[in-house]
Formats: structure tokens, C-alpha cells, sequence
């Protein structure tokens, strides 16, 4: 997927978090999407003229512009939804007064439960390439249970298939 909506290479862009890329995928998806459907009736508009003799005619030029600065103005929209939400994403996504976000010493509650659980999960592939003692250490994690609520089960269950 070729991403334009936003430029990547721009330094306040470089560095973006898993959640934040997959953020931005879905609003290129959205993106391709409209200029899509634009090309669609762009063509399908072309080809009902051709069908009535009128190829040359002045109303393509002009149905056109006007396809086309609604399609600009609804990838304004979407470029602009993204920029919003990056820019809440990043919102206390530094740390607080305890310091940065790191899981178990500092976790980040501001997360949503699945997000929490792509931390631990990182968390504990990382500590150890041992599978028994990864899930032996997560058994013991008081803290895991409280922080992952629901989802504490299902990576339980996930680092014991590793065993």
C-alpha cells in the first residue's frame, strides 16, 4: 500500500507507534477509496457521452471539476480526521509524572484493552525466548491480570500454545 495521505518521511511523522500506523492505513484506505469512486464516475460519466455523440462536449470538462474538488474536499476531510486523531493518540502517549510508558514498570491505562495487550505481549516475547519460563513469569504477573482485565485469559492461553 502506497501511503500519501500523509507524508511519512516528515520528521513529526517518522516515528509513529503501531497504533498510529494502522491509523494511517485506514484513512489511505479511505483515501484510495474516493479517488476510486471518482475515477469510476469520471469514466462511467465519459463513456455516457461518447454513447450519446457528445465526447467533445464542454459538460465533461465541467462535471469533472466538480467530481473532482468534491473528491479533494472529502480527502481534506479524511487527511484532516487523521491528523486529529494522531494528534490525541499522542496525547500522554510520552509518559506522566512517573515517568515514560513502559510496561510493568509504568503501564500506560489510557490504552484500550487490546492495546494493552499488544504491550504485555511484546513485554513477555521479549524477556524471554524460553516459552515455559515466559508463561511462568506471566502466571505470576499480579499486575498483568488487573491491567489486561478480559484479555488476561486469551495471552495466557496464547503463551501456553508456545509450550
Amino acid at each position: 500500500m502506497k501511503i500519501d495521505i500523509i507524508d511519512l518521511t516528515d520528521p513529526k511523522y517518522a516515528d509513529l507507534s503501531p497504533v498510529q500506523l494502522s491509523m494511517v492505513r485506514a484513512a489511505q484506505s479511505k483515501k484510495d477509496k474516493i479517488v476510486e469512486e471518482l475515477n469510476t464516475a469520471v469514466n462511467g460519466m465519459y463513456e455516457l457521452l461518447l454513447a450519446n455523440w457528445n465526447g467533445r462536449s464542454s459538460a465533461y470538462e465541467r462535471e469533472t471539476s466538480v467530481l473532482q474538488s468534491k473528491a479533494d474536499n472529502d480527502v481534506d476531510a479524511v487527511r484532516e480526521d487523521l491528523l486529529y486523531q494522531l494528534a490525541y493518540e499522542s496525547i500522554g502517549s510520552e509518559g506522566n509524572e512517573n515517568g515514560p510508558y513502559r510496561y510493568p514498570e509504568n503501564p500506560n491505562y489510557s490504552l484500550a484493552y487490546s492495546q494493552r495487550f499488544l504491550v504485555v505481549r511484546k513485554y513477555y516475547m521479549d524477556v524471554t525466548t524460553n516459552p515455559q519460563a515466559r508463561l511462568e513469569a506471566y502466571g505470576m504477573d499480579t499486575l498483568a491480570r488487573a491491567y489486561l482485565g478480559e484479555f488476561y485469559q486469551t495471552l495466557y492461553d496464547m503463551l501456553a500454545s508456545y509450550c
